[in-house]
């Protein structure tokens, strides 16, 4: 199965993990319907949004492996 990395984009993580939204959103990146997020990765939210990449992604990864 596909794994989040920080060069994932936001709107494939969305896809690839049903919970990805909740998440996102409780980490304060409300940016999610936005035009950005289609080719944002999640990294590149990440540093705008100063949140801990590494905690991130393991949450991301949960739902998904």
């Amino acid at each position: 199965m596909a794994k989040i990395t920080e060069n994932t984009l936001i709107a494939d993580c969305l896809k690839l993990n049903p919970n990805a939204a909740e998440i996102l959103l409780s980490a304060g990146m409300h940016c999610l319907g936005c035009a950005m997020a289609h080719g944002e990765t999640i990294a590149e939210a990440v540093s705008a949004h100063g949140e801990d990449l590494d905690a991130l992604l393991s949450k991301l990864n949960e739902g998904i492996e």
